[in-house]
């Protein structure tokens, strides 16, 4: 099969020719590849940023965010069967340590994530587990929900984690309306009563978060963070959901919040600096996002089938794999890229 490998860091992927996947083990599935998302995570891999921390040896395949056809399963799968058409949690989990028990499936012990540690999806054929693949309904194809499978399912941890502060008349400030942020708008509209507030530097992206459903839309032009103060009555909002986390975003959003609110960190890139008096003063407190369950994805599944939740999208075939990762470094990209296989 084909798939786009990463052969040393700060290069180019290449596409080689590497033998299929195989269901060996009795929950394993093989997935056909319909779409594979691109993600800024892919880009940080191949910077090396995940290096040390995936202990991945290259070469490796790249792609956490896919969806495809079921075209294999080990001797136990009953949830799916050949020929089906399925979205992949981008995490593999064992079902059975503490975390996994609680539901806190992205922090299971025995977990591995394709794409990170692991050959991922920008290939032909993907290897995942039974537990891993949610089965679509009727009218949902690959190439249209794949990057649901971590921008979705991101956006969506990230927004439930806020509801709670999110009553009627609050504000949520979200930084970033590109592959992440712009689903992370159809969330809150979809599962929250608060009034949205949108920045970003995009003119194009802001006009797709208000046709999403942001009530307010503001461009990053040096007086961003005082038209959020006075949207938010000089106080400040309730939420800050940071799909960007560089680039001046930080300090931003921490000048935007209000006090004793939240700030819910989903982009990174660069580090968190704020004074420790500062954080105890004004009681901030910090929220991490790590992807989302398998409980939020079937919800976002269902949000998307009832027309929610969309993904704006830019298909490349898989050999132009490097421009597609050129288009969104340079961010050109509106919504999120997706590349589809040949097979």
């Amino acid at each position: 099969m084909k798939a786009a490998r990463l052969h040393a860091y700060h290069e180019p992927l290449k596409l080689d020719d590497v033998d299929e996947p195989k269901a060996l083990g009795p929950l394993d599935v093989v997935v056909r590849i319909g779409a594979a998302g691109l993600c800024r995570t892919d880009l940080h891999i191949q910077e090396g940023q995940w290096a040390e921390k995936s202990g991945v040896q290259l070469p490796y395949t790249p792609g956490h965010e896919n969806a495809g056809w079921v075209h294999e399963v080990g001797s136990a799968v009953s949830n799916v069967q050949r020929g089906d058409t399925v979205i992949v949690h981008p995490f593999i989990t064992c079902g059975l340590c503490g975390p996994c028990r609680r539901g806190d499936d992205m922090h299971c012990l025995n977990g591995s994530f394709p794409g990170i540690n692991r050959d991922g999806g920008f290939a032909d054929f993907l290897l995942t587990s039974a537990r891993s693949v949610v089965k679509l309904g009727p009218g949902l194809e690959p190439k249209d929900i794949a990057a649901l499978a971590d921008a979705g399912l991101t956006a969506i941890h990230a927004v439930r984690k806020a509801i709670p502060v999110l009553a009627p008349g609050t504000h949520a400030v979200v930084i970033g309306a590109g592959g992440l942020g712009h689903i992370g708008v159809q969330c809150l509209k979809a599962m929250t009563p608060a009034e949205i507030i949108v920045i970003d530097p995009s003119e194009k992206a802001l006009a797709l978060a208000g046709e999403l459903g942001a009530d307010h839309t503001v461009r990053v032009d040096g007086a961003h963070v005082d038209t959020v103060k006075e949207l938010t009555d000089g106080l400040g909002a309730e939420a800050i959901i940071d799909f960007v986390g560089e680039k001046g975003a930080i300090e931003d959003g921490i000048a935007m919040v209000r006090d004793g609110g939240f700030y819910y960190v989903i982009g990174y890139g660069e580090n968190i600096n704020i004074p420790t008096i500062d954080v105890i003063s004004r009681e901030i407190s910090f929220i991490g996002n790590l992807v989302g369950t398998y409980a939020d994805l079937e919800d976002l599944m269902t949000l998307t089938a009832q027309g929610q939740v969309s993904l704006h999208t830019t298909t490349y075939p898989l050999d132009a794999i490097n421009d597609a990762m050129a288009d969104l470094d340079g961010g050109r990209l509106q919504g999120r890229g997706i590349l589809v296989p040949a097979n």
